[in-house]
């Protein structure tokens, strides 16, 4: 009997908490009204562990403080890679690179839902493929790899290469539009496209959140089902059942994208494996621990951890013997992952991140989460107040690249965004400009006459020089007046070089340092880049146990 008392009592006790803490969610602690709700006014509040799942492929990062840049050798003296502390918030990354049948995915959707026998939709097609002649060499036989990488099944886990800091770009988004379009499909609130052949597949996670009925050719019966709500009469079949889903609600996921430099080497340093209490014992020159490029333990003694170019004409080793087990990129996974759980951090292919290059990072101005590039805009919005969308039947719009390929600027049927005004960023003091490439870089405002407009102009000078024998005295000061000469200089480096990190298959054994960095123009593809894909994670830094204010012994 007292057994029977005892369990009554517990599982009373548990309804209650569960109870409590239901009303609790449900309903505003501070005015009392009910979320979710129509007969109070249907106010939203998605569940808060929403969208905190570990997405397909990806392993949780979680972030933290680290010396970014500290690199071992510096052997290009180009000092770019001078040591700074960087804190970088946690982020889902994917485990490996993007492989070629993943790739090869992207292309073949493309090719279904713009197909390129269509005139309006010609160019959108090629714009995706790799660039599978970077395996050509004037002085080399090749052409086999040009052929057979990217689609042939016996290549189809090594990692994708051709592929431009552009295109590598679109896969992201379009890797956000999939994901969303297969979790929506999955929970029942959109019909299957894919077994629809009158319904061209194209989703944009964009435009369902903006104006559902511009998607799907216009045929409103795909998004029949949206989120259910309470003190609701079952409608009729014909009409919309619930609310329709919004950000809030937390079902959507994330955007993809490229890591910035500052989350790609922090990742593969890990070092979270040679932290000691709240310190960092020593220095990591790889993405695995030890100062060593080969496997130390008793039973795998001697094997490469890493797929690198040894030597010269060293790619694999000796017939019978192969150093690294490849001679070109590797299938993804065949070495051991870093502390982090993240193949290939360092070798088989470098990888392209989401930087615009500049030799010195100013980590002054921005210790967290630092990332150069960021161009802001806005949703462009019409006479009506509507978000304006791009026509899907009209015929897309192109930019032609210094290289002569040619890129779409926008997909049809997608959103279209404009730079934000002076308006907007009125009275603002965490950023004046919408692009910000190339901020406080050789412009008025980083100069020493950054309060006087008129020594300097507001044209940026930063490749030219002051003529030394021609000296220019300000009658009114009596002071010196530098002249700079007129010569036109070029350079490398420009708001469209984008960062590169990591060693390769075809690199040499001091470019597998995490801190090393590298450049390209972000429209250029070569057979030794490809790239991997992150994803913000929201919420709490962990999912651990531990609560903040502790640390963990």
């Amino acid at each position: 009997m007292k057994n029977f008392f005892k369990i009554s009592l517990i599982a009373l006790s548990i309804l209650t908490i569960v109870s409590c803490s239901k009303s609790t969610s449900e309903t505003s602690k501070l005015t009392g009204l009910p979320f979710n709700n129509p007969k109070y006014g249907n106010y939203i509040r998605g569940n808060e562990t929403a969208g905190q799942e570990v997405p397909l492929g990806m392993v949780a990062v979680e972030g933290g403080s680290f010396t970014m840049g500290q690199v071992q050798d510096d052997v290009m003296f180009d000092w770019n890679t001078t040591p700074k502390k960087m804190h970088v918030r946690s982020f889902f990354m994917d485990e490996t690179e993007v492989t070629n049948s993943e790739y090869f995915l992207y292309v073949q959707n493309i090719k279904d839902v713009f197909p390129p026998s269509e005139e309006k939709y010609k160019h959108i097609y090629s714009s995706v493929l790799p660039d599978t002649l970077v395996w050509r060499k004037s002085l080399g036989n090749t052409d086999i790899l040009s052929e057979n990488y990217l689609r042939h099944p016996a290549y189809a886990d090594y990692p994708v290469v051709g592929v431009s800091w552009l295109q590598a770009n679109q896969y992201c988004k379009w890797r956000t539009d999939a994901v969303n379009l297969k979790k929506l499909i999955d929970k029942g609130y959109l019909k299957n496209i894919f077994a629809n052949d009158t319904i061209r597949n194209f989703f944009d996670t964009d435009v369902f959140l903006a104006d559902s009925d511009n998607l799907f050719d216009g045929d409103t019966t795909i998004y029949r089902r949206g989120i259910r709500t309470r003190g609701v009469s079952s409608s009729k079949n014909n009409s919309f059942k619930g609310r329709k889903i919004t950000k809030a609600d937390g079902i959507l996921s994330e955007n993809y994208r490229l890591p910035t430099e500052a989350e790609w080497e922090f990742a593969a340093k890990a070092n979270i494996e040679n932290r000691e209490y709240n310190n960092i014992r020593g220095r990591k020159k790889y993405a695995w621990d030890g100062k060593y490029s080969r496997e130390t333990s008793k039973r795998y003694r001697g094997d490469h951890l890493a797929n690198f170019k040894q030597g010269q004409g060293e790619y694999s080793g000796l017939s019978g013997w192969s150093s690294d087990g490849s001679d070109i990129p590797i299938k993804v996974k065949s070495y051991p992952p870093n502390a982090f759980g993240l193949y290939d951090m360092s070798g088989n292919v470098a990888e392209w991140v989401s930087d615009v290059y500049r030799p010195i990072i100013d980590n002054e101005a921005n210790d967290f989460n630092y990332f150069r590039g960021n161009i802001f805009t806005k949703k462009m919005i019409n006479e009506d107040g509507k978000v304006v969308i791009s026509n899907s039947n009209a015929e897309a719009e192109y930019d032609t690249l210094p290289n002569g390929k040619i890129n779409p600027k926008y997909l049809p049927g997608t959103i279209k965004y404009i730079p934000i005004t002076k308006d907007d960023v009125t009275l603002r003091r965490n950023f004046i400009v919408s692009d910000n490439t190339d901020i406080d870089d050789g412009d008025l405002r980083s100069s020493r006459f950054y309060e006087d407009e008129e020594q300097i102009g507001s044209k940026p000078s930063m490749y030219n020089s002051p003529q030394k024998p021609k000296k220019v005295i300000d009658p009114e000061t009596g002071e010196e007046v530098l002249v700079n000469d007129t010569e036109k200089r070029t350079t490398l480096i420009s708001n469209r070089t984008r960062v590169y990190k990591g060693g390769s298959w075809a690199d040499r054994e001091f470019w597998l340092d995490p801190a090393q960095r590298r450049y390209l123009p972000e429209y250029m593809a070569t057979n030794y880049i490809g790239f991997r894909c992150v994803t913000d994670i929201v919420g709490p830094m962990t999912n651990g146990k531990k609560k903040a204010r502790t640390a963990t012994r």
